[in-house]
């Protein structure tokens, strides 16, 4: 079983040519709505790619929690150990250009109102897990309290830092890491274009947090930081860009999965980078979530490129 801690929101996508500027309106878009949520996406990736989930988040008192609860049961995702609150369910508002990129905003809603307390009614969740996976769409003090249980009871656990906000945390707050450049340079206390190079940054990772990394670099692959050494993996040509959005969340999935299967770092990444792929040829997020069938089985390399 693996536990996952983060969050499920409702998803507002619009496709358009081309994203408007600052202060520019753009006409022409088409609007579609559905489930996302970083926290709920990876649950849903990890039961398609047949483990159990065990989801802790928050939603509120609507109709979308109503339709999170359905989602779940018919994905088979253990969703007890979710919360309702009393502010409105988190969210996004997604623009998708014509290239599949895309620009979200959130409105946190129910997440904000997650707990240390709630982390604590699913401490035996957590230390009953094989796994543990925290996202960061929920307040960071609770994944930090999230990531101490896991540690405490000796599951091994993953942080996708997304979004990396102002996220401060101790060193081995976690045993992987997975940002992507961007997110890693926040965590780093770096600007934006900040020009230390892909191996730099997870070094530096690697180091500040004392644990594994697994920096992703979309088209130029991932860089993996196990153990002190550095591996590169490439990357998997989609068979098109119709939608980045899912990708992270396929990833972590697939990541998750194959690490409990007892993959080693870099074949997980491998992988993962696999599910990636398949989400961005799929339009809108948890259609775009990958199961078994759509992937290859999970690499056991014993060579690889290394620094």
């Amino acid at each position: 079983m693996i536990a996952v801690i983060g969050g499920f929101g409702v998803g507002l996508t619009m496709r358009l040519d081309r994203s408007p500027s600052a202060g520019e309106t753009v006409s022409g878009g088409i609007l579609s709505a559905g489930p996302g949520g970083k926290g709920s996406n990876q649950a849903i990736g990890i039961s398609r790619l047949g483990h159990t989930a065990a989801l802790l988040t928050a939603v509120g008192p609507d109709a979308a929690a109503a339709d999170a609860r359905a989602l779940w049961a018919a994905e088979s995702v253990d969703a007890r150990g979710v919360v309702t609150a009393a502010s409105a369910t988190m969210t996004g508002f997604i623009l998708v250009d014509s290239g599949g990129e895309n620009r979200i905003a959130i409105a946190p809603g129910a997440l904000d109102e997650l707990t240390a307390e709630h982390v604590d009614s699913f401490r035996d969740t957590i230390a009953a897990a094989d796994l543990l996976v925290v996202s960061l769409e929920i307040p960071h003090g609770v994944a930090i309290a999230a990531l101490g249980v896991a540690r405490a009871s000796g599951t091994r656990s993953v942080l996708n830092p997304a979004p990396a906000g102002d996220f401060a945390a101790p060193p081995r707050v976690a045993d992987v890491l997975t940002p992507n450049s961007t997110e890693a340079r926040v965590l780093l206390g770096l600007s934006a274009d900040d020009d230390s190079d892909d191996e730099e940054l997870a070094r530096s990772l690697a180091a500040r947090f004392e644990c594994d990394v697994v920096l992703t670099l979309g088209s130029r692959g991932a860089l993996v930081v196990e153990t002190g050494r550095l591996q590169r993996v490439p990357a998997v040509l989609p068979r098109a860009i119709v939608d980045t959005t899912g990708a992270g969340d396929a990833f972590t999935a697939a990541l998750a999965v194959a690490l409990v299967e007892g993959a080693d770092l870099a074949d997980a990444a491998r992988w993962a980078a696999e599910a990636g792929a398949h989400a961005v040829s799929v339009a809108e997020v948890v259609p775009a979530l990958p199961r078994r069938s759509d992937l290859g089985p999970i690499p056991r390399t014993t060579e690889r490129e290394t620094e």
